[in-house]
């Protein structure tokens, strides 16, 4: 008797202990989510300066930033109908500095991809370009003087009849099909590419171009409910190298980022539900996850996601997934959000955003100090 009330009792005390460690431990978490504030923002009216006299953007394709926290705009060239009459479609490079001046514009469109998509800066300050459209991702140099390198070529595709039109084959080595984002290694050159529109897979080419390894096929609707990784719903619209090392990927109609590591092994989804992203009666349908961005400290504590579904920007806990809060709201006024399509972090945290057809704004979103 004695031996069965002594064993009540320790088992007791270690239920108590479980249930000791475990308060201690989320109290902790808590306590570390509310030392570190969430990021507030600001719409800026004032950036970028006016564009020069009968240039309109046309849309744009992507945003990048460089180390000097210049902003690179990627247009599409594509004026609204009454802008053709009115207008001049913007080169298809813009360079702005931090003040929003414009210091430069360059790029050939008949030599660089039929629609303009993503854009990234590398270590070196080259200029980076993925080409919805199209078959193709180049580098050039940082001022857009040389094209330094190309993989695929113009016009043609990885389907199975060569053209944008046909069945993707997620395969070929030296052809891409419809890439959205393309996104390079620091520590070793290496290129990744989601491609994206037409294929179903992020694939590395080594720094001279030559292909190394890739990963991920079309997935069924029941897969990404079950949240299967490695599969994507499509397109696969970003691909971006966090400090941590890890590969964040944008499966968009997912509405998710699936996150690897750099030999495609599957680690994790950071999922961004909402209960409108996919409402029967919308022309903009896109999902929640189209482009991300990280918060400029080491740790990268903060994870931004552009939802073009529902017009606002996600602000995520990065190490948990966890949606802390979000800002912006639809509408065509200044500092509204239609179909914020690309983003960009610059080194003070501010945020970049452009939008494609619906909208085409370029938008500055300062970070408030306190």
């Amino acid at each position: 008797m004695r031996e069965r009330f002594s064993g009540s009792i320790l088992a007791v005390a270690i239920a108590v202990a479980a249930v000791s460690v475990i308060t201690s431990v989320s109290m902790t978490r808590a306590s570390a989510r509310a030392a570190v504030a969430v990021p507030q923002f600001k719409y800026d009216p004032s950036w970028p300066k006016p564009l020069p006299e009968g240039w309109v953007l046309g849309s744009v394709g992507s945003v990048c930033v460089d180390a000097r926290d210049h902003v690179f705009v990627l247009t599409r060239g594509q004026p609204a109908p009454k802008e053709k009459n009115l207008a001049t479609a913007a080169p298809p490079v813009i360079e702005f500095d931090a003040d929003g001046n414009l210091v430069n514009s360059w790029g050939n469109r008949d030599l660089m991809a039929k629609t303009q998509h993503g854009c990234f800066i590398d270590k070196d300050n080259n200029f980076w370009t993925a080409g919805n459209n199209d078959g193709i991702v180049q580098k050039y140099t940082h001022d857009g003087s040389k094209m330094l390198l190309q993989i695929g070529k113009k016009g043609v595709m990885d389907s199975a009849d060569g053209t944008a039109t046909g069945k993707g084959l997620n395969a070929s080595r030296t052809s891409l099909f419809k890439p959205a984002q393309v996104a390079v290694d620091p520590a070793n050159g290496e290129v990744y590419v989601s491609d994206g529109y037409g294929n179903k897979r992020v694939v590395v080419f080594d720094r001279e171009g030559h292909y190394l390894r890739q990963w991920g096929r079309q997935a069924t609707q029941a897969e990404t409910d079950a949240g299967a990784g490695g599969v994507f719903l499509g397109p696969v619209h970003c691909v971006t190298i966090g400090n941590d090392g890890l590969v964040y990927v944008c499966d968009r109609m997912g509405d998710r980022i699936e996150v690897f590591d750099k030999m495609g092994n599957f680690k994790r989804n950071i999922v961004v539900h909402t209960n409108t992203a996919h409402r029967p009666d919308s022309e903009n349908t896109v999902g929640t996850a189209g482009a991300i961005g990280f918060s400029p400290d080491p740790a990268q504590t903060f994870m931004y996601v552009a939802n073009g579904s529902d017009n606002v920007i996600h602000i995520l806990d990065r190490a948990t997934g966890e949606v802390l809060s979000k800002f912006g709201r639809p509408g065509n006024q200044p500092g509204d959000l239609t179909d914020p399509h690309s983003m960009a972090v610059n080194s003070k945290g501010d945020i970049i955003i452009g939008e494609v057809p619906y909208g085409g704004k370029l938008q500055m979103w300062r970070a408030v100090r306190k």
